[in-house]
């Protein structure tokens, strides 16, 4: 079994976080993610895997799809957060440090409800699509995938992911930032490099399923290893390969479509109960 080798941190020259400080700020960010696991998990008991929204309002959406990013980013990105608590940490003490942090993380988050705006669309489109003709499902899952194994190979994957990797040179930039709001912006902008490097990877939920844990931690796991482990830009193009594989066969194997499925509908379900 191969050593999962992963990327080791740049130096900045600056002195690292005292342990019990890097323990501290480790320990929230694992923190953060498992509570927001528990209430995916939790959420998840009580909806279905039907195509489009499930009904929900955009509010609520958001809402969800806040705490599922919590769940699934904040493990990949917690390196960065953590090198910029670094900075925080010269230059502010206690509570207001506290707040820096909660500031970063909330901008991070901010970036990724827009990108929720763009998914409740999708998934309000494709649900309206499949609701009209069910057997354009197995069309929709297979450009999805093409789409998703487009980004994988494109070269904006390539940009952001190698921000996320290396983050440092940018790092450096944004602390020439101006006061005002600084730690949200920053968070919000290292955010926006990682829509651009996890987009293609968050679509595929649309034919997996909006609630599909399983999908959820599989792609966490592709996430994390992409931007932390060493052959993680090999594993974009395995991932890659795998989602047009995936194109090929949706078409022709509805299985594969959980979250394109009409039949597995909470209410249809209610109705074959009932009938």
């Amino acid at each position: 079994m191969p050593h999962l080798h992963l990327a080791p941190p740049v130096p900045t020259g600056r002195p690292a976080l005292p342990t019990r400080d890097l323990a501290v700020a480790w320990f929230l960010m694992v923190l953060l993610a498992a509570l927001a696991w528990v209430l995916t998990v939790d959420q998840s008991r009580h909806m279905g895997m039907e195509p489009g929204t499930m009904g929900l309002a955009l509010p609520l959406f958001l809402l969800l799809w806040v705490v599922m990013m919590a769940a699934m980013m904040l493990p990949s990105v917690a390196p960065v957060a953590i090198t910029w608590v670094r900075g925080i940490n010269r230059r502010s003490t206690g509570p207001a440090r506290a707040l820096r942090i909660a500031a970063f993380v909330s901008g991070y988050l901010l970036a990724w409800t827009a990108f929720g705006l763009l998914a409740y669309a999708a998934l309000a489109a494709t649900g309206h699509l499949v609701d009209r003709d069910p057997g354009t499902g197995r069309w929709i899952g297979a450009a999805v995938f093409l789409l998703a194994a487009a980004q994988q190979f494109g070269p904006l994957k390539r940009v952001c992911l190698r921000h996320c990797r290396n983050p440092m040179f940018q790092l450096l930039q944004y602390s020439r930032y101006r006061p005002w709001a600084k730690d949200l912006r920053v968070g919000a902008h290292h955010g926006l490099y990682c829509v651009g490097c996890c987009w293609g990877l968050m679509i595929v939920l649309i034919p997996l399923g909006f609630m599909n844990i399983a999908a959820m931690a599989g792609l966490s796991a592709v996430i994390f290893l992409e931007k932390l482990w060493r052959q993680g830009p090999w594993l974009t193009w395995a991932v890659g390969l795998a989602f047009l594989v995936l194109a090929v066969l949706a078409p022709f194997q509805g299985w594969l479509l959980p979250g394109l499925d009409m039949s597995g509908s909470p209410m249809d379900e209610m109705t074959g109960r009932t009938g």
